[in-house]
């Protein structure tokens, strides 16, 4: 795709935290606006993982068609190149089969690469990299996050302490070049357009109280659905507690409560809490996209007639060649 001529065909965007109630809603669009579901989602992707990241069920796979799900096992490495390569092939596919994309999930920094591209001109520096894992290893996560917030208090809030791929990359950024990983990012953002020019993006919000009581109902159905069967599976196929994947929300958890570390009522409130946590983060990381529409996620009445409205431009998309 040439990066000068944005996509043209209409793109639909609806994101918000977790457990908000993206999914049901995002099937209700789906099947009433003729669209095809693109999960933005950086641990949906992964093979064998399926209750600790919510993904949709079977059926609601076959109910609406799903992409991004299920493209690569745990202990293989994904990141936002990987993902923008397959969501593009995703979206082109949609599109030429006269469907609409809908984009919904909760990782922001998936979606800003998607739409405003990846930033270029950082390179690799090894030898900074090496000597960060080496204070990794001796001082551990916690230190080096706070040192994060110290120097790029913005990238600090935006990664947790135990995202140590992403965490040493922010670092090596920052002692390599002398500026924030979230300066170089502004920069970039400064200097691109939108992938695409017909696009609706959604974002979903509600009373916080709600937001947490239904954080909480999540946790404890992951917990009553299977998530230690789950992980106890992961590791007999042999996938490392250490992996990056095996340390997101959920996983982390769980691995906790089969090494001793916790018990089950400890492991439920901390999986509860840092969930919360991992919310706060994704507001903000959705609060700092251009033109993104927020919605309480009670009015759907309202969300619908706004992608009514919107889906008449539909008509004067160009066709695909």
């Amino acid at each position: 795709m040439n990066e000068s001529h944005p996509i043209e065909h209409p793109v639909l965007v609806l994101v918000g935290p977790t457990a908000i109630g993206k999914t049901e809603l995002s099937l209700q669009l789906a099947e009433h606006f003729g669209c095809e579901i693109v999960s933005v989602d950086s641990m949906q992707v992964y093979r064998f993982m399926d209750i600790g990241t919510a993904k949709v069920s079977i059926e609601e796979r076959v109910r609406i068609p799903h992409h991004l799900i299920d493209v690569v096992d745990p202990d293989e490495e994904y990141d936002a190149a990987s993902f923008v390569r397959d969501a593009l092939q995703a979206i082109n596919q949609i599109h030429a089969r006269g469907r609409v994309p809908l984009l919904t999930g909760g990782t922001g920094l998936y979606l800003r690469a998607l739409i405003d591209g990846l930033s270029s001109g950082i390179g690799q520096f090894p030898e900074i990299r090496e000597q960060l894992q080496q204070r990794l290893a001796l001082s551990g996560s916690k230190v080096m996050h706070e040192e994060l917030m110290r120097c790029d208090r913005y990238s600090g809030e935006r990664i947790h302490k135990n995202d140590t791929h992403r965490l040493l990359r922010a670092l090596e950024i920052y002692q390599a070049t002398g500026k924030p990983w979230s300066e170089h990012i502004r920069r970039h953002q400064r200097q691109k357009t939108s992938r695409f020019s017909n696009i609706l993006q959604i974002g979903l919000t509600c009373d916080r109280d709600l937001l947490y009581r239904r954080i909480d109902l999540r946790t404890n159905r992951m917990l009553g659905s299977g998530l230690e069967e789950e992980v106890r599976g992961l590791i007999a196929r042999g996938y490392s507690p250490q992996l990056k994947s095996m340390q997101a929300i959920g996983y982390r958890h769980m691995n906790n409560y089969l090494q001793d570390i916790w018990d089950m009522e400890e492991t439920e409130r901390l999986l509860a809490r840092d969930t919360r946590r991992y919310a706060k983060r994704q507001y903000t990381w959705f609060g700092a996209i251009p033109g993104l529409e927020w919605f309480d996620v009670l009015d759907q009445e309202g969300i619908a007639k706004r992608v009514n409205d919107w889906i008449p431009r539909i008509s004067s998309a160009p066709s695909k060649d």
